[in-house]
């Protein structure tokens, strides 16, 4: 592993476990320099620097053109979603955009009934991908850097588990569109995250649901987390309503310490970033993870728990196929 992911890992601790029904989550702190400065997505939006399109009128599924008028870098996590224009989308990678820059971004769809503007422009639509869409879609789009050295994801497979979302969930969307999904259990989603605050000096979480580890996030900025801790929350919260959101079981003693352990051991491969830094893919035993690394600093690090199945990954129906557009 890198030398500058393994020192903001070992750097990190674990505060005491929060738990609702399904769901537990362990607070993430660390005191390791956050590095340069830099705005989310969300609040580079809000404050109207950011503008998100179609790369051209006729659009094309895979990729978005971001334009970033702030003065200074503006962040976007692997997962977070864009609402709007011809369909919506979540972004393939984490990106820190250059400042005042026009940069095409990789992204895949999560709304597969449609294709037909419904604004000129996309707004952030407050979610990050369901934990299910968006481990798929950083387990393909690490075998397309692997092999082809870009950052597509198997579409297919992300719409297979956007409609798993769906119908584990009981909601129907006549788009097939995970915002659906998120709308439609907002009352359940808004109870979990009711009980999952974010803590003073909080970078990241580490998150178990129903009985296993699901996934670590882990951000450079206390300010940026905080500003994305609710979608984090949101995003692992819907994967445990889908699975049930029945009480959880015991949690097993020295799951944090062996999750980190486990994530330590991971190695794997780096490639240019589309923004600034290197975009680094790790890969262990039952386990995928990235990290952007830029000026000696840990911009963000994800890890989730995999099956080799899904690690091996699947090819998507001829039905699912024959509707990407590219």
């Amino acid at each position: 592993m890198e030398d500058t992911i393994k020192h903001h890992l070992e750097g990190i601790t674990f505060g005491e476990a929060q738990r609702h029904r399904n769901m537990a989550v362990w607070p993430i702190f660390s005191a390791v320099d956050g590095g340069p400065h830099y705005m989310t997505m969300k609040e580079a939006m809000a404050g109207g620097f950011l503008t998100v399109t179609e790369v051209s009128a006729g659009g094309a599924v895979p990729e978005l053109k971001v334009v970033n008028s702030a003065p200074v870098a503006v962040l976007i996590l692997d997962g977070e979603e864009l609402a709007g224009a011809k369909q919506n989308r979540i972004v393939n990678t984490t990106i820190l955009l250059r400042r005042q820059s026009e940069t095409i971004i990789p992204v895949s769809c999560t709304e597969q009934g449609r294709w037909s503007y419904v604004s000129s422009h996309f707004d952030e639509s407050g979610h990050i991908a369901a934990h299910r869409v968006r481990g798929a879609a950083k387990q393909s789009v690490t075998a397309c850097l692997k092999s082809a050295g870009r950052f597509h994801s198997d579409q297919g497979a992300v719409w297979d588990n956007v409609a798993s979302v769906l119908e584990d969930s009981r909601v129907a969307s006549n788009t097939g569109a995970m915002k659906d999904a998120f709308e439609s259990k907002a009352r359940d989603i808004d109870e979990y995250l009711g009980k999952f605050a974010c803590l003073p000096g909080q970078k990241g979480l580490l998150v178990l649901i129903d009985g296993k580890a699901a996934g670590l996030d882990l951000v450079s900025l206390e300010g940026a987390y905080a500003a994305l801790h609710p979608k984090l929350v949101k995003s692992y919260a819907m994967e445990a309503i889908a699975l049930g959101g029945r009480d959880g079981k015991a949690i097993p003693d020295g799951v944090p310490q062996a999750f980190l352990a486990e994530a330590l051991a991971c190695t794997g491969q780096r490639f240019k970033s589309v923004g600034h830094g290197w975009d680094f893919r790790l890969e262990g035993k039952g386990m995928v993870g990235s990290a952007l690394v830029y000026n000696k600093a840990l911009i963000h690090a994800a890890f989730f728990r995999v099956t080799e199945a899904e690690k091996a990954g699947h090819m998507s129906a001829l039905s699912r196929r024959r509707g990407f557009r590219g």
